[in-house]
This record gives structure tokens, sequence and C-alpha cells, in this order.
């Protein structure tokens, strides 16, 4: 086999590739720089790095919403440019903090549009096994007691996890999740890491990306990470390899002290950072 039929095998076999992916505005403003990424069916990845390095950007890719400004992205076999997108994001379960939904509808209601991705239930193509199904993933995700209530009533982290059952009941193979946990109290972020974890051990063929600023907010049962800084990857691969106090360190700009427990990490500066700094400023 040649190296080229090698490489194209790797790329039919993942369910993302990206390779030598650039993006950039019209006015030229570059957002992403030459971005080699390989992700496997079934890993779990938590794409990190802090405010403006091009995180929703590499997510919108692999999601099939927007095309790259140079290189080739390919999404569960599909190349983008070539394939037919809107039945590619048929097979990707995207999630974002911001959903909209109708306040009137409950949450088995709202787990139901996710069949054709509609924001008005289609009432009359749900069959009962569809009902069964919705009832099935909210109990998945922890709120089995939500199914009858209004959306509206339910908190902010409820939604969050609704919305990650709105998505699964597609069946999707992809599942991206973009900053689920932002603005979440500690026990709301807390349900939502059980329910991701509950996730993996439900569907472990389910490749999935997560992105989030915060180590605390990685669920134990995540399998790779990659940092994102100034569009540029600095570190990409299993995730005990690619957290590391040097490589945060790095995609931050600061002093960071990695830590992992045996299930959870965190990160944080060194106790004196903030007064070194500001006596450097001076």
């Amino acid at each position: 086999m040649t190296i080229a039929n090698a490489a194209r095998q790797d790329e039919m076999g993942a369910a993302i590739r990206f390779a030598e992916v650039s993006v950039w505005t019209p006015q030229g403003a570059q957002i992403l720089r030459e971005i080699d990424w390989c992700v496997q069916p079934g890993e779990r990845w938590v794409l990190i790095g802090p405010n403006g390095s091009g995180k929703s950007t590499l997510l919108s890719l692999a999601g099939a919403l927007r095309h790259p400004s140079r290189g080739r992205v390919s999404v569960l076999g599909g190349t983008l440019g070539r394939v037919d997108m809107p039945m590619l994001r048929g097979r990707i379960g995207f999630v974002d903090s911001g959903g909209a939904t109708l306040d009137w509808l409950t949450a088995e209601d709202v787990v139901l549009t996710g069949i054709g991705s509609t924001l008005r239930p289609l009432w009359w193509t749900y069959a009962n096994a569809d009902r069964d199904r919705a009832r099935e993933l909210l109990a998945l995700l922890g709120c089995a007691d939500l199914a009858d209530r209004e959306i509206s009533t339910c908190s902010q982290g409820e939604r969050g996890r609704i919305r990650i059952a709105r998505a699964l009941i597609g069946d999707p193979q992809l599942l991206l999740l973009d900053e689920p946990a932002v603005g979440l109290d500690l026990a709301a972020r807390e349900a939502l890491i059980a329910a991701l974890d509950r996730l993996s051990e439900d569907r472990p063929d389910l490749t999935s990306v997560l992105v989030t600023h915060h180590l605390e907010e990685v669920p134990s049962s995540s399998t790779h990470a990659i940092l994102l800084r100034d569009g540029q990857m600095l570190a990409a691969g299993a995730i005990q390899a690619t957290l590391t106090s040097a490589n945060l360190s790095a995609c931050f700009g600061l002093p960071v002290d990695c830590r992992h427990d045996g299930q959870r990490w965190s990160a944080r500066a060194p106790a004196n950072w903030s007064r070194t700094t500001a006596a450097g400023s001076r």
C-alpha cells in the first residue's frame, strides 16, 4: 500500500480528520492555522483553550457548519465540499449553551423535536417508540422527572441536559458539545458531568468533542484532549499526555499547576502569580 493510499484509508476510517486546515475572515484575520487533527470512532475528546483561540470555529468545521479557507476536513467519511452537508449534519448531534426552544413545550416535546431538527414538534410524525426513546434519554441524562414539565420552568442546567437528550434522539455517530457547562452552578455542573459519564457507558461507540475553558468540567470518561492558542494546535493526543502543567502553561500564557486525582482534573495558577505579575507591571 502506498503512503497516499494509507493516508486515504486512515481518513475514511476516522470520525474527524483535519489536514492542514486554516480559516480566515474576509478581512484576512487568521482564526485557525494549519491544523492537523485526527479523531477515531469512539474517542471522547475535550477541546481547551483561552477566549479567541478558535475553539468554536474548529467545532463548526467538525459539525459540517462551515468550510475551511484552506486544507481538507473529513467528517464521518465525508469530505467537506464533496459531500451533501445537510445529510451529513443529520448524523451529527450539536449542542451549544444557547439553543432556542419554545417555552410552552415539555422536556419530552423538546427532545422529540430532535427528530428532524425542528423548532416546533411535528406531532403527526412521532411514533410511540419515539416517545419511549425520548423518555429513556431523559432518564439517562438524569432528567426522568422533567419529562412532563414545561421547559420554561427548568433550570439552565436542566435545559442543558435536555438539549443533549434532544441531540441524541436522532442516534448520531458524532456528538459535539460547545461549552455545555457555561453559567452553571456547582450542583448543575456536576449533574451534567455525571450525565456525560453515563452516556459514555451507554454509548461507548459514540464519538464526542466537548469544548471547555475549565479542566474542572472535563468528564472522567474523556480519552483525548486538544489544546488551542491563537488558532494553532499546541498539543493533541491521549488526555494524560496532553493535559500537563507545561502544556497548559503554554496554552494560557501563565504558570499552571495541573492535577489529576485519578478521576477528575483541576488547574490553578501559583498563589503568588497575581502578585508577581502586578509587581512586574509597575
